[in-house]
């Protein structure tokens, strides 16, 4: 069956243009402007790998969570253990997480999704909220933190110009899911609003998964006098959800549906309540200058029952944003400059009680007595310069550099005697320069290649000692990027072409020691090297007045091992690097008629992933085939109506959605390495909107 698909879609691929009746006016890579960076520039001259993600790609799928639309993207990855169990890296950066998203930045309208120590959640926003994604990979945003990673900025959806409208849209699916959401938004020449509220539910495949949603999203903008804009970003998100954790190889084969034993028996959970707010302003001074600015804040109270304890935390936030940029010609050169700085204060307070459940067999979780309670601030503050010049009117330059200061500080408020009272740490200040060429070698055909330096510092809980002291030797992940690629258009724009080589090489790699079920330190254990090759390919194959046929493939290809790594005495250099597929393979097709019917098709191939340092246990590598079938149609010229219908791994294919690395059995019981994904599942829905 497999080989069949793959056999289809390499015929799409290799089909040369024969076509006479393909039309020129596909839109053109170089229109593309991307607007997450401070200076705006196209996506075809940028010297640096940038995905740019829109509403339409976001709609081929499902609408449940981003993991399918993320996954298309070459060189990113993310694992999905539950709907609010989930994994981001690119390029292999953060793979050894315990835990969630880090080492991978994140930004909604220029406000920081990641916490202060950086960790990162997006999987809690609603996709319809989402107009468009762009993924900047490796340390190539400076002005963004040059983080190793790379960072991801979500857009906020926007009313059409000029126009006002209600939507309702309901899906139904598999496993008890159903989403509702209700939007609404109104536009004219000085003001544009957009608002939806969405209720997500489901029981989920496994045993003590169900999850529920509720999220509420309004964004806004004003034009003030000639060249001022204010702008409003409000989300509130209120989440209940039950962990069914990992499983070991045994349940994993046997029986995936179940849940690990003890967070079945405590019936393991998390809830929080979750707000983010910014007011943005921007003004045009003149054609030389312009400001952008912007305040945020950040509110999470959460409650979260575990196995080995319960956890009571929350985060407050507070945040500035700001960048001037400076155009003019330098030398008779045009040239553009941009100089700001963000900075974010945020307080985070945990507390930890006794977990009873084993006392009330059969009634969850009971809260006993708190033995713990920590108060922890998290203050970063980040300079950056960035400037951007054509050298020659075929080459362009970007440059720029990047000053980051990080600062924890600990204090033990249930024994204020203990020993972490009042402790503070800082890792210095740290430099991340940047440079990249782009050279035009044709219409709509450039090569780049780029040099920069990017960082990632510790979590507060890799920097614990077991007895709670701040490990002060411990230092930041450094490591430096290189890049070459090549972005190009043929045939009239209807082929568009992308190739990326890259290596990035790491030093003070951080490892994360398990010490307990529920506790691991962190560590400087070597160094690695992440070299790979990117690919992208995006054809018009055929274009009609009735008729578009859209083939699309794209690739990782990754040789990311240890350098230099040694762990309590194991000598690990050389093996291949933890919790990173060596391939991500993806084989695309749309099918649209200009009478409002389409089919979206999308068959990825996952290769197999080490689960531990050692490299004695792999995942399997996988297949899974999403096909989603759209129809459009008006009723009486003013409600656009939609009906849709899909199915996720419609092969049935059995695998690991996301694996635990490094995971320790304890006493007598058996690593649990594996998160099972779904099985073959269904949605459908449909979606009405009144425009006015």
């Amino acid at each position: 069956m497999y080989k069949n698909i793959l056999f289809f879609f390499l015929f799409v691929f290799g089909i040369t243009p024969l076509f006479s009746q393909v039309k020129n006016d596909t839109i053109a890579i170089p229109e593309i402007i991307l607007e997450a960076s401070p200076i705006k520039n196209s996506l075809q001259n940028a010297a640096s790998s940038v995905s740019v993600i829109s509403s339409t790609d976001i709609n081929k799928t499902d609408g449940i969570i981003l993991t399918p639309v993320l996954n298309k993207i070459p060189g990113v990855y993310m694992q999905q253990g539950n709907l609010n169990t989930n994994r981001i890296t690119i390029r292999g950066i953060g793979a050894r997480s315990q835990f969630g998203t880090n080492r991978v930045k994140a930004y909604f309208n220029s406000i920081p999704l990641s916490s202060g120590e950086g960790e990162t959640v997006i999987e809690d926003i609603d996709v319809a909220s989402i107009e468009k994604m762009e993924i900047i990979k490796g340390p190539n945003s400076t002005s963004f933190g040059s983080g190793l990673g790379g960072v991801i900025h979500l857009f906020s959806r926007e009313t059409p110009s000029l126009e006002s409208f209600g939507n309702v849209t309901t899906t139904f699916g598999s496993y008890g899911l159903v989403q509702q959401r209700l939007s609404g938004g109104y536009s004219d020449s000085n003001s544009n609003v957009y608002s939806s509220y969405s209720d997500l539910q489901s029981d989920g495949y496994r045993a003590n998964s169900s999850y529920h949603r509720k999220a509420f999203n309004l964004h806004g903008k004003q034009k003030i006098g000639e060249n001022g804009s204010l702008s409003f970003l409000g989300i509130f998100t209120r989440l209940k959800a039950y962990i069914p954790s990992s499983l070991n190889e045994k349940d994993f084969i046997d029986n995936p549906e179940k849940a690990a034993l003890t967070w079945a028996a405590a019936q393991g959970s998390e809830s929080y309540d979750k707000f983010l707010i910014g007011l943005g302003y921007d003004h045009q001074f003149s054609k030389k200058w312009s400001l952008k600015s912007s305040l945020f804040s950040n509110f999470k109270e959460g409650y979260e029952t575990r196995p080995f304890d319960i956890l009571a935390d929350k985060t407050n936030s507070l945040g500035l944003r700001w960048n001037l940029n400076f155009k003019d010609r330098l030398f008779s050169l045009p040239f553009e400059l941009s100089f700001g700085t963000e900075l974010a204060l945020e307080k985070y307070q945990y507390s930890l009680f006794k977990n009873l459940y084993l006392s009330q067999p059969g009634q969850g979780s009971i809260e006993g007595e708190q033995f713990s309670e920590i108060h922890q601030d998290r203050n970063y503050i980040n300079y950056f310069l960035q400037m951007e010049v054509w050298l020659l009117k075929n080459l362009h330059l970007e440059t720029g550099i990047a000053l980051n200061t990080t600062t924890y500080s600990l204090e033990d408020v249930f024994q204020p005697n203990f020993n972490t009272q009042n402790k503070k740490y800082t890792f210095g200040s740290i430099w991340s320069p940047r440079i990249g060429l782009s050279y035009k070698v044709g219409k709509g055909k450039n090569i780049y290649t780029s040099v920069s330096k990017g960082f990632s510092v510790p979590s507060v809980a890799e920097t614990l000692t077991p007895d709670g002291q701040i490990n002060t030797d411990l230092q930041p992940e450094t490591g430096w990027n290189y890049e070459l690629g090549f972005k190009g258009n043929w045939f009239g724009n209807q082929l568009y072409t992308e190739f990326t080589f890259f290596s990035t090489q790491i030093e003070n790699l951080l490892v994360a020691q398990r010490t307990a079920d529920d506790q691991y330190v962190g560590i400087n254990a070597g160094s690695s090297s992440h070299p790979g090759l990117e690919l992208l390919i995006n054809y018009t194959l055929f274009e009609s007045s009735k008729f578009q046929l859209t083939p699309y493939f794209s690739a990782a290809l990754n040789n990311f091992k240890f350098k230099d790594f040694v762990d309590r005495g194991n000598d690990y250099s050389g093996n291949e690097l933890t919790g990173v597929p060596d391939k991500q393979l993806n084989f695309g097709l749309d099918v649209n008629t200009k009478k409002g019917f389409s089919v979206n098709m999308s068959y990825r191939i996952i290769g197999k992933i080490p689960m531990n340092d050692s490299n004695t246990k792999y995942s399997e590598s996988y297949a899974a085939l999403d096909i989603k079938t759209t129809y459009f149609f008006t009723i009486l010229k003013v409600l656009r109506t939609e009906l849709y219908a899909g199915v996720n791994n419609a092969l049935d294919e059995k695998y690991a959605a996301s694996i635990l690395p490094n995971a320790v059995g304890f006493g007598n019981a058996q690593p649990r390495y594996y998160y099972p994904g779904n099985p073959i599942n269904y949605y459908g829905g449909f979606s009405v909107s009144y425009i006015f």
